[in-house]
């Protein structure tokens, strides 16, 4: 992408776009000149590989404010990370409490979880904006809660939650955070906030490739392993090793993309737009008429991403259109949320999803204001 030019692509909360060029000619590196596995063998390139690997391992630590980095523990991806928390935890009869907000990566593993009778979950008390009610988490506490799942930043309306103030209410109860919109968005302090775990991806916010992402888990003991396999450790016996991360890592990581994910987080854009002109075009696109915008109630909990439905146009159209006529990326639909649509009033056609990186310009969200406007301001 010629960034000179427009950039119309607004769909990173799915994935992000452009990446900072070093990502793929880190990742490249290791496909052609190092090779090599990742805690396998002793010579040479398998020792760099596993430096490399262990570094952006301690990248990640110190980006989400974690001193010991052996408890991030990588993945595929958010959803990966997820699974291993909830088929990880002992969640036999238990009662488990979730954010209005939840994407399926959460509700799909808790729905099985509860159709065998294994768990029964319930959502939080919440605002009409899902900002869950910290006043109401009290009375959704039971005697059997065993675990609370937030979105920390909902990929709907890009509302952010108060995980800190969250975990502080729940106390020792677990708090499973599900960060795949927030990490690289918004500053992470997870030892500080008492966050049990937090599952992320490096493919949104991050700016890293597909396939990559992880867990933090703050006391690993907790949680059995979700895959179970060779680690190249503790290679005399059957059993995984007790230690983390080798518990958690069955297998072959993906080491192209981690060495990609490293150089994402070493050489991070500077935004090219302002905060304050993000909220402008917000402002902008709340005076016509002919929308509906799902955003936080409380613009200080809004992150860089919204919705908007057209008040007679399908969103899929107004999707269509935008596309076609103006050459503006966007997501429409349930954005894989069924359960943030309910909450919203938007289920089941969904909204156009606005989500902006760090590679926009003011000049990108006025030229998206015009196409709105044009499609039916």
């Amino acid at each position: 992408m010629n960034l000179m030019t427009f950039n119309g692509y607004f769909d990173n909360a799915a994935t992000s776009f452009p990446k900072p060029p070093s990502v793929a000619a880190a990742s490249a590196v290791y496909l052609n000149e190092i090779g090599g596995p990742y805690g396998r063998s002793a010579y040479g390139r398998a020792l760099e590989v596993s430096r490399a690997v262990e570094g952006a391992r301690s990248q990640l630590a110190d980006l989400f404010g974690v001193k010991d980095s052996a408890r991030i523990v990588f993945a595929m991806n958010a959803t990966q990370a997820v699974n291993t928390v909830l088929f990880g935890l002992d969640l036999k009869d238990a009662h488990v409490l979730v954010s209005p907000l939840e994407h399926n990566a959460v509700m799909r593993p808790l729905a099985e979880l509860e159709r065998t009778g294994l768990c029964r979950f319930e959502v939080l008390p919440h605002a009409p904006d899902g900002l869950v009610d910290l006043e109401g988490i009290g009375r959704a506490l039971t005697p059997g809660t065993a675990l609370v799942v937030v979105n920390h930043m909902s990929n709907v309306n890009g509302l952010i939650q108060p995980v800190a103030q969250i975990k502080e209410t729940i106390g020792e109860i677990p708090l499973l955070v599900d960060g795949a919109q927030s990490a690289g968005n918004l500053a992470l302090n997870l030892e500080e906030w008492g966050i049990d775990f937090f599952a992320f991806t490096g493919h949104k916010g991050l700016l890293g490739p597909t396939g990559t992402g992880g867990l933090y888990i703050r006391r690993p003991e907790r949680l059995r392993p979700l895959l179970y396999g060779g680690t190249g450790s503790r290679s005399d016996s059957f059993e995984m090793p007790e230690f983390s991360p080798d518990r958690f890592e069955a297998g072959t990581h993906n080491i192209a993309g981690i060495f990609g994910l490293s150089a994402a987080l070493a050489d991070r854009p500077d935004a090219r737009h302002e905060e304050a002109d993000f909220i402008r075009l917000i402002d902008k696109i709340r005076r016509l008429k002919s929308y509906r915008l799902l955003v936080a109630e409380d613009g200080g909990r809004q992150g860089r991403l919204f919705s908007l439905c057209h008040r007679s146009l399908p969103s899929s159209e107004v999707a269509r259109r935008l596309f076609e006529r103006h050459k503006i990326e966007t997501r429409s639909g349930l954005h894989c949320a069924p359960l943030a649509h309910r909450t919203l009033g938007t289920f089941p056609d969904g909204t156009v999803r606005i989500a902006a990186s760090p590679y926009h310009t003011p000049g990108d969200f006025v030229r998206l204001f015009e196409a709105l406007e044009d499609i039916g301001g």
